[in-house]
């Protein structure tokens, strides 16, 4: 007996399954078993993916739907991982408690470095992992070191194709294979979501702000994210798009709403403000957006890529400068985004949709930061960024990286193009020797 156990804490990610599933992308099992998870910071006031609209049409392609915060109540599922030596009591309390017997199990989860992926994983040690990626973090590295105990144990990436040609960097240090979800399979299990969320609003062709609470991930401060928010009207407003709709993060504060229509107010603008959870991708098939604007969500990219909708940027900029430490995972979603997609401000790339970075050139972006942000977990990718950046570092490009971080590095751009001579110079480099001895000669 074969137990296949899928672990989803979004909507859009158990949408990725169902996808997967519909694609024959899994092999038989005698027993299929959705593991629902709530990551919320308070999983009590927040709906799970088992709770969102549509979850229903989804459930069909699972024998049986179980909760993980249950199981390891009352802990919280990002905190809490099993101590090294409990694994094995844990796996035969989970045997028991979900009637698994001695089937063979495997795995497949999301967001392998961290809990409650990782920690899951631990449990049943024996157990082949799949990994699938509901975002654009798969195409970046992993952020984490990864036991290898678990790591080994991975076959594969599933991943949806939302920047086409770009190969993700995630799990390739243990030769892990990406693997497409078919688009059209996507797509068409998203279109068994579209009559869900019945309490939407009536709205066709708005413009469409998506939000993102990155306030939570210590990015932004409230007030910033809140102004970020107020930029997308004003950019959308001056777009020409009278109607708005404003689709708020599901934990985001009631006050930025508030502020938004006050705003709306002064500019003249029919703004209207979700209140239900539903996915972006349900409102793209309801209301057809005249234009999709968003910082660096992976929405941007399903309404660009399965869509054909007119998408825009606001703030990357601002996240490239402020994201810390460096290897921040958000890191290289932003910079797709970033050289992807128009900027608001520019009115003509947005009304022709000007093409950013094509895909090799960001192929090989996407490269030379993934080095720079986990340079022990990827140093084959080295020659890759030195290429990258001795061709192809200017004024633009410097956004994605930072002096300190390749200082540390010794990659091309750590020293000021006018003082590239130093290094070279034997008069410089004998003063250098000269200093360093007579700094031994004091110290001793």
């Amino acid at each position: 007996m074969t137990t296949q156990i899928f672990l989803a804490s979004t909507l859009y990610g158990t949408a990725t399954l169902a996808a997967a599933l519909d694609s024959g992308c899994f092999r038989p099992a005698d027993r299929r078993i959705l593991l629902v998870c709530n990551n919320a910071a308070t999983p009590e006031t927040t709906p799970g993916p088992d709770e969102m609209p549509g979850f229903e049409r989804l459930r069909g392609r699972f024998d049986d739907v179980l909760s993980w915060n249950e199981t390891i109540s009352p802990f919280h599922p990002g905190g809490w991982a099993p101590r090294p030596d409990d694994a094995p009591l844990w796996e035969r309390h989970l045997r028991l408690l979900w009637d698994l017997g001695d089937d063979d199990i495997e795995l497949i989860v999301e967001s392998i470095q961290v809990n409650p992926a990782l920690g899951f994983c631990q449990i049943f040690v024996g157990a082949p992992v799949t990994v699938y990626a509901d975002g654009l973090m798969s195409y970046g590295p992993t952020r984490n070191k990864i036991d290898p105990l678990v790591g080994t144990r991975i076959d594969r990436l599933l991943h949806l194709d939302l920047v086409p040609g770009l190969k993700p960097v995630l799990l390739t240090e243990f030769g892990v294979e990406p693997e497409i979800v078919r688009t059209d399979a996507f797509v068409k299990v998203l279109a068994e979501l579209v009559d869900t969320g019945d309490e939407l609003p009536a709205a066709e062709e708005p413009a469409l702000l998506l939000g993102q609470y990155l306030s939570a991930l210590g990015i932004l401060t409230p007030e910033e994210e809140e102004n970020l928010h107020v930029r997308m009207l004003k950019g959308a407003v001056r777009l020409g798009h009278t109607r708005v709709v404003f689709k708020p993060h599901p934990s985001a504060p009631a006050r930025w709403s508030r502020a938004l229509e006050r705003e709306a107010e002064k500019l003249g603008a029919d703004l209207v403000v979700l209140d239900t959870p539903v996915l972006a991708e349900v409102l793209y098939q309801r209301m057809r957006p005249a234009l999709v604007v968003g910082c660096f969500s992976t929405a941007l990219l399903t309404a660009s890529a399965l869509y054909g909708l007119p998408v825009a940027r606001v703030g990357t900029d601002t996240l490239l400068d402020r994201l810390t430490p460096y290897e921040n995972s958000n890191r290289v979603p932003v910079t797709i985004v970033d050289a992807l997609l128009p900027e608001l401000s520019d009115r003509e790339a947005v009304t022709g949709q000007s093409p950013g970075m094509d895909g090799t050139r960001l192929g090989e972006l996407v490269r030379a930061v993934a080095y720079a942000m986990q340079p022990k977990i990827y140093p084959d990718l080295r020659p890759a960024a030195e290429q990258y950046l001795s061709r192809h570092l200017n004024p633009h490009t410097w956004r994605y990286f930072k002096r300190r971080r390749l200082t540390s590095l010794a990659l091309p751009g750590a020293v000021p193009a006018q003082l590239a001579f130093i290094p070279r110079n034997a008069t410089v480099r004998r003063v250098a020797r000269q200093a360093r001895l007579l700094r031994r000669a004091v110290g001793g």
